[in-house]
């Protein structure tokens, strides 16, 4: 297994936009080697003209040597073509318009005919006097989800251009339905959504969308960057002008085949790509996770000890992770990035241990990938934990645990009964799975809850216990029968908080039927209150929500509201 460096968005002077006169596509090999670049795509604008035009020129140089005419700038030329066409794999690929704009990148095999390609094309409707004009304007064309469906079925690798930028499928203040979103971003036949800001420090960088930890985007992408050129050097007037592998990626493979690079897009496996950095240390998957830090999809543990109850903390996680939306263990640091990793001693007996004792505690059986990596020299045990197929699953034959945003807690009645519930409607219509809580609540509210956060539904009391009935809003799952004391951390802070809403009405600042109540920080993340009018102008009130169950009109309400009534959060929360 070795890292081979990738660009799968370069643009070729068969573009109508390309920014550069005088350049061969010879220039554009030789600017790939200086860039130490292994793999690169030549993705034009609705046309695979660029990739056959190499093609060509090559052939024609090869019978020119056969027919004994070639010259001696032919013939260095052709020289320098074998040796860069040995060393680099060159894929066909296509830029594709869908309907509406959005740009979709189809990378083919380097086995895969021009003219299979250009089929392809005709049948997604680009005009055949358009094909070889290598314009994003060539009129109506098919929907983005036949697109990708049409391209997986030709043997491409999917993915949405720049999706987070002009002409992309996640573009934020998109004017479209949030589920035309989520199925443009989550449909099975695309492999990857390409991103302009996957090294971005911000906390909302596109990644964290996709990650697996969204209600509302719950299927994991892989992530990848372009340097989507138009230009062999990166423009020094413009820095989003990128040149042949400015913005690179690195992926661990066995062997140098676009067949080993689509077997990485098509698995689960999202440590074998990462950002190529050509003068800086490679990039490291457990810090970056670190620096995200804990949450519905991710762990972190600085050992597994049988002493102290380390490694059934650790089996409790992966029992969770597997019952809830999937996610990923780390074994050898801590949650806190600024703390060295401690690492873990012997990783592949460790590895035998743990493996052993999920096959031997957990039912029913789970399949889980662990493997050993490197962070800050470190050995580091990664656990990658699907959502099972078969739910709920049980630690030590009886144990059931469910993952809500940082905590993995034992789940209760109607928890279970969900979880059962959600199995069987899944086995009968797996398809019609895909998070539409918002048409669940369309019919009451103006604009959907937020997608954190718990609701106090409900309260009776009881021989004098009183019982509380929970919305967490992070799953929609409604929980019956809380008392304050078997209340986990979020629900008792939410009954806390909702008892002094029913002593008095707290002060809140309203926007239409939209308002937010309070704000505080717990650790380094942001939280609110807020409160919101049913159709019927009833009052709701939404406790512990974090900013990413933000939505719509609720993030402009906090933008402008929420640092001016900013409070420390109680003990109980």
């Amino acid at each position: 297994m070795n890292w081979y460096r990738f660009d799968l968005h370069l643009h070729t002077p068969a573009s109508e936009c390309y920014r550069q006169t005088g350049v061969s596509y010879l220039d554009i090999l030789k600017k790939a080697e200086e860039k130490r670049l292994d793999i690169i795509a030549f993705a034009d604008h609705n046309t695979v003209r660029g990739y056959a035009e190499l093609l060509s020129e090559v052939r024609d140089l090869e019978l020119l040597e056969s027919l004994g005419r070639l010259q001696g700038k032919e013939k260095e030329n052709l020289l320098e073509y074998r040796r860069l066409l040995r060393k680099i794999l060159v894929l066909p690929a296509v830029e594709f318009t869908a309907t509406f704009g959005f740009h979709i990148l189809g990378v083919f095999s380097d086995e895969t005919s021009v003219r299979a390609i250009e089929h392809l094309l005709l049948n997604m409707g680009i005009p055949p006097t358009r094909i070889d004009v290598g314009t994003g304007e060539v009129g109506a064309t098919v929907d983005v989800l036949t697109v990708y469906r049409m391209m997986r079925e030709a043997g491409a690798i999917v993915i949405a251009a720049h999706a987070n930028s002009t002409h992309g499928v996640a573009l934020q203040g998109l004017n479209f339905g949030g589920q035309t979103k989520i199925a443009f971003t989550q449909d099975p036949n695309l492999h990857a959504l390409e991103v302009t800001d996957l090294e971005s420090t911000r906390r909302q960088r596109t990644s964290e969308f996709f990650n697996g930890s969204r209600p509302e985007y719950p299927r994991r992408m892989h992530i990848i960057q372009g340097s989507d050129c138009h230009r062999l050097d990166d423009d020094p007037t413009d820095r989003t002008q990128f040149g042949v592998g400015g913005r690179a990626m690195e992926v661990l493979l066995p062997n140098l085949s676009y067949a080993a690079l689509k077997e990485v897009f098509e698995g689960t496996d999202f440590t074998r790509m990462r950002p190529y950095r050509a003068a800086r240390e490679p990039f490291d998957h457990v810090q970056a996770a670190r620096e995200a830090g804990p949450s519905i999809v991710q762990s972190f543990h600085e050992g597994m000890g049988r002493r102290g109850g380390r490694l059934h903390a650790v089996l409790r996680d992966i029992v969770g992770f597997a019952n809830t939306n999937g996610g990923t263990v780390y074994v050898g640091v801590s949650a806190r990035a600024s703390v060295a990793p401690k690492g873990v001693d012997r990783p592949e007996e460790a590895i035998g241990i743990l493996r052993n004792d999920i096959q031997r505690r957990i039912a029913p059986a789970l399949d889980v990938e662990i493997t050993s990596l490197k962070s800050k020299g470190k050995p580091i045990l990664r656990v990658s934990v699907p959502s099972g197929p078969s739910k709920p699953y049980t630690l030590d034959g009886s144990k059931i645990y469910v993952r809500q945003e940082t905590e993995t807690s034992l789940a209760v009645r109607d928890e279970i009964v969900q979880i059962i519930s959600r199995q069987t409607a899944d086995t009968k219509a797996t398809a019609k799975d895909d998070g539409n809580h918002q048409e669940a609540v369309a019919p009451t509210f103006r604009v959907a809850p937020p997608r954190t956060g718990v609701e106090v539904v409900s309260i009776e009391e009881r021989k004098g216990v009183r019982y509380h009935a929970l919305r967490d809003l992070r799953n929609r799952s409604l929980v019956t029968d809380v008392t304050k004391e078997s209340a986990r951390r979020l629900w008792r802070y939410a009954i806390t908080e909702h008892d002094k809403t029913l002593r008095q009405t707290p002060t809140i600042k309203w926007s239409g039927d939209l308002g937010v109540s309070k704000s505080y920080k717990r650790g380094n993340r942001m939280k609110y209150n807020l409160a919101q009018l049913d159709a019927s102008g009833a009052s709701h009130y939404y406790y512990g929500v974090t900013e990413e169950g933000l939505h719509g009109e609720w993030k402009p309400l906090v933008g402008s509201n929420g640092a001016a009534v900013a409070e420390e959060a109680t003990a109980e929360e």
